[in-house]
């Protein structure tokens, strides 16, 4: 038994829908499948009724819902008790961050806040967005780092979270330079010369801001989509070795540019800018805040309000 497995099952049966589901799972649709087809086996018994649609549960599966709520609850309540009685890491403020930027914004943006938090001490947990959205909603870490855009926002509650605007990231087309120096693929393509396409997983949240792109250029592109992977990093290896064009974000490629071993492979509007966001659960919600957390919320608060 998995827990995201309830999760899963939850999700379904207030969407009625395996794609909806899906894709606020943030997974593929055949993987959100396989994953209540496993817990279906779990139980022994089928637990949703696909010949009708939408999606519905079998009696079993309505049984099973309600008892999925309670178990979940408890196990969420179980582990908050449990945090409330640690007594060592006080001093040790907990982030999560999904991949993207845990490699390319938080290092830097750690240094600098240690600059004035000398001794600070920090574990970083990497996930992807929707597992590192949940770790704040479960109160398994002390603060959120994530990319925000109008067209793809994080379902966090303004009466639960307090969030505050890092800084501005812009996610860009790339490609090896040539033997000339430009790129060897370049947007749009053309129906003939399709342009080799690195991308995102699908259900991965730059893989969404992609598709945004991709929607409002003028010149439809013609992609040839031959490689997918959750991590922009994985995706910048395969670019540096030449197999396609990949949107990453400016941050991730900067020493490949300085080098020219990455140069853009689009225009201007084929560019998306997005925030970088904090997040924190507010005082006074089910926990109390640590107080080095506390701290480092009200110096990043006082910047905000100085536009710094």
């Amino acid at each position: 038994m998995d827990t995201k497995w309830l999760e899963d099952f939850i999700s379904l049966a207030e969407t009625r829908s395996f794609s909806r589901s899906a894709q606020l799972r943030h997974v593929t649709q055949p993987a959100f499948s396989r994953r209540i087809q496993a817990l279906e086996a779990w139980a022994g018994i089928d637990l949703v009724d696909r010949s009708s649609y939408p999606t519905r549960l079998t009696p079993a599966g309505e049984t099973f819902h309600a008892q999925a709520m309670e178990m979940l609850g408890a196990l969420q309540a179980t582990r908050n008790m449990m945090r409330g009685h640690q007594v060592a890491g006080q001093d040790m403020i907990e982030f999560a961050v999904p991949h993207t930027l845990a490699f390319t914004f938080f290092p830097h943006w750690l240094m600098e806040l240690k600059q004035q938090f000398h001794g600070l001490k920090s574990r970083l947990i990497a996930l992807n967005v929707h597992d590192a959205a949940l770790r704040l909603t479960e109160g398994s870490c002390d603060l959120l780092i994530a990319y925000h855009h109008a067209t793809q926002p994080l379902q966090l509650s303004a009466d639960r979270y307090d969030m505050l605007c890092l800084g501005y990231e812009t996610l860009a087309p790339f490609a090896k330079a040539g033997a000339e120096g430009g790129p060897l693929f370049r947007l749009p393509g053309t129906p003939r010369q399709p342009v080799p396409f690195l991308s995102y997983a699908a259900g991965a949240y730059l893989a969404r801001l992609v598709e945004q792109v991709l929607k409002r250029t003028a010149q439809p592109a013609h992609l040839d989509p031959i490689y997918e992977t959750d991590m922009a990093e994985g995706l910048k290896a395969m670019a540096l070795e030449g197999h396609g064009l990949a949107f990453l974000p400016v941050s991730s490629v900067r020493k490949e540019l300085r080098a020219r071993r990455l140069v853009q492979a689009g225009a201007p509007e084929d560019e998306l800018t997005m925030e970088v966001r904090i997040y924190r659960e507010r005082p006074g919600g089910s926990r109390h805040a640590k107080p080095v957390a506390q701290e480092v919320w009200d110096f990043l608060e006082s910047q905000a309000r100085n536009g710094r």
